[in-house]
């Protein structure tokens, strides 16, 4: 017998189907893991073990095979230990296979069954939603999960309170989307004393989506400019609101399903590297180019920055997004954002 859930593999800001397939076989109790995961997908066996031991289920005592599908699909992040563990109690008929049908699940495992936090539970929710699935995640995930639409979410708090769930005695409730905040206050131009060609130059380029330059002596009042320029901007429409929160989601910055409709300001140190702003790294991260997406990138020091960084933002400002290409993956980011830069003269 073969047991299946579903999970996502994140490549961007998109969350591809994947099966989890668990299959019984005789021989040595071992669990093995096939299909092209990084450690930390390894190292969910370990998690799974004492999760079941933690709950005081026993291990089956045979050998576990446990097949991530698409094969040839890298799959990174600890987020597959909810799914492996489910798939497992369904082969051992602790939980009955057939409730898991319709399910997609994220989460990590701790050692003693609780489901901690992972990032990108908004991207999954609406992944699940597009498949026709309900999605299980983490607690803490269930607001920033809701905000998907009209998926089915379930968020429990530990492995034991899920099985308690499929069997029917202990039934979860729907988690309440997280709330909308307005964001921290951002500066007023009102308290800029002067100055009147540089704001009126600030307030065209806000109105138009122009990129800005502000150039002049240390402590004309460059930063001070640019650092105001959010509050002339208006809130997050409602689709621009779903984009951003989706890139924080996979970078891991919404705190308790909280989505704020103030516009991204992102100003990285000049000392930052072409993967830091463009997106990239071992795990092809959002740079600080994608974590801006649809508010403003502050430049300050200009020309400190390194020319080879500089150059890697003229594709990004031009298509409105980043292509992160790499020898194992290929990953697309939204940009668009609004460039403002500062320099000594």
């Amino acid at each position: 017998m073969v047991a299946r859930v579903i999970t996502v593999a994140f490549q961007g800001v998109e969350a591809r189907r994947v099966e989890v397939e668990v299959q019984l076989t005789g021989g040595e109790a071992y669990i093995v893991i096939v299909g092209l995961g990084d450690k930390a997908v390894s190292e969910s066996r370990e998690r799974v073990r004492g999760a079941f031991a933690g709950l005081g289920l026993a291990m089956p005592g045979k050998r576990v095979v446990v097949n991530l599908a698409p094969a040839d699909l890298p799959k990174e992040g600890s987020h597959y230990d909810l799914p492996i563990a489910l798939a497992i109690m369904g082969a051992m008929g602790v939980i009955p296979p057939d409730s898991l049908n319709g399910w997609a699940a994220i989460g990590e495992l701790s050692l003693d069954g609780r489901i901690m936090p992972v990032a990108g539970a908004l991207p999954a929710a609406v992944a699940a939603s597009a498949m026709g699935l309900g999605l299980i995640c983490p607690e803490a995930c269930g607001p920033e999960a809701a905000w998907a639409g009209d998926a089915a979410i379930l968020a429990p708090r530990s492995l034991i309170s899920l099985v308690n769930h499929f069997r029917g005695t202990q039934v979860m409730g729907q988690p309440q989307p997280g709330p909308i905040t307005e964001g921290e206050a951002v500066p007023d131009l009102r308290d800029v004393k002067g100055q009147e060609n540089a704001k009126r130059a600030l307030e065209i380029a806000a109105a138009g989506g122009h990129n800005l330059l502000f150039v002049g002596p240390p402590g004309s009042g460059k930063s001070m400019l640019a650092q105001r320029l959010p509050g002339l901007l208006p809130p997050l429409s409602a689709a621009e609101l779903l984009e951003t929160s989706m890139v924080h989601s996979v970078a891991g910055l919404i705190a308790k399903g909280t989505l704020t409709r103030a516009r991204p300001f992102r100003a990285p140190h000049h000392s930052a590297s072409m993967a830091a702003l463009t997106g990239g790294g071992i795990k092809a991260k959002p740079g600080e180019v994608s974590l801006a997406h649809n508010g403003v990138l502050f430049l300050d020091e200009l020309p400190e920055f390194h020319p080879q960084a500089l150059d890697s933002l003229r594709q990004p400002l031009e298509t409105c997004e980043v292509n992160v290409a790499r020898a194992n993956f290929h990953i697309r980011y939204p940009a668009r954002v609004q460039l403002v830069a500062a320099m000594n003269p």
